[in-house]
């Protein structure tokens, strides 16, 4: 697993697949489940690396 450190501070789905080794469907059904913040731009879906790092760290982001 790579650390987070490594990735931008704006994640793309295939970033979060990456980071914690899960399949592509996985990862989309993930990020459609609103344990943390997702911004669309067109067909792209965007993650705040802080949201997501504070999800993965257990802390509640809403």
């Amino acid at each position: 697993m790579q650390s987070l450190k490594d990735f931008p501070d704006v994640l793309t789905v295939k970033d979060v697949k990456r980071f914690l080794g899960i399949g592509q469907v996985q990862a989309y059904q993930l990020v459609h489940s609103q344990k943390f913040r997702i911004v669309r731009v067109g067909t792209r879906i965007l993650i705040s690396k802080q949201s997501f790092e504070s999800w993965f760290e257990g802390n509640s982001v809403k």
